[in-house]
């Protein structure tokens, strides 16, 4: 599949949200891989934040401890937490020269292997839910055309995330959000217990867990909970 079609089918995927089974983990799932294919970057991840909370790590194109640690880094320093309170984008820069703001930051990041990072708002007009946080090895800056679409896609996830929103006139945005963040951590729990089963990696482990989550129509989040809570105990996931 050409570039130009993987670009029509993401924008696609993320104004799909008009579903009664709408996943937002899978979906933030989705729009960090979509950025490592169609994007110059070595990894991605999607924060969010409840009004008046803390910025919180809701998804990541891996789940290397590296990058875990450094987003969790984001809650207290760094680019991410700093294009939230704005509402604009941070960067692109190289970590090394141009982020003494984040010394924390800066040194996990170049610990990782990380040389440059943007983040972008997930900002629908005056409307903050989050930022896009964008990483990438060595030193090459990151192209304006590769911001530009990066910036396009949280544009687009962020009015299909409020959509959804507003569909659901029953429930709030900052219970969606909370219910993500905690569907989060059973989902990280279940690719564990899988991973540790199975003698494979947790990145295995959660495609598993994706592709049995689609072909059963179940929530992501559920399909976690029943493996952390025992209830679903495969020998495999195919």
């Amino acid at each position: 599949m050409d570039r130009e079609q993987r670009l029509a089918d993401t924008f696609v995927e993320l104004a799909d949200t008009l579903i009664d089974d709408f996943d937002i983990i899978e979906f933030l799932h989705q729009l960090s891989t979509r950025c490592l294919e169609l994007l110059e970057v070595s990894a991605a991840a999607i924060l969010l934040a409840l009004p008046g909370a803390d910025l919180h790590p809701a998804a990541a194109s891996d789940d290397r401890a590296e990058l875990s640690d450094l987003l969790a880094l984001n809650q207290r320093e760094g680019p991410a937490l700093d294009c939230y309170r704005t509402g604009s984008p941070v960067g692109p820069f190289d970590i090394a020269r141009s982020t003494p703001q984040w010394p924390d930051f800066a040194g996990q990041a170049r610990r990782a292997g990380y040389g440059v990072v943007c983040a972008l708002p997930m900002r629908l007009r005056r409307e903050v839910i989050g930022s896009l946080l964008l990483l990438r090895a060595g030193a090459t800056p990151l192209s304006s055309a590769d911001v530009r679409l990066a910036q396009a896609l949280a544009d687009a996830a962020t009015i299909g995330i409020l959509h959804q929103q507003t569909l659901r006139r029953h429930a709030d945005l900052s219970a969606q959000l909370h219910t993500a963040l905690h569907s989060r951590i059973a989902i990280e729990q279940a690719k564990g217990v899988l991973a540790a089963r199975w003698g494979t990696t947790v990145d295995e482990a959660f495609s598993a867990m994706r592709r049995h989550a689609r072909t059963q129509r179940r929530l992501l989040s559920a399909v976690a909970h029943d493996i952390v809570n025992g209830g679903f105990q495969p020998d495999r996931v195919e």
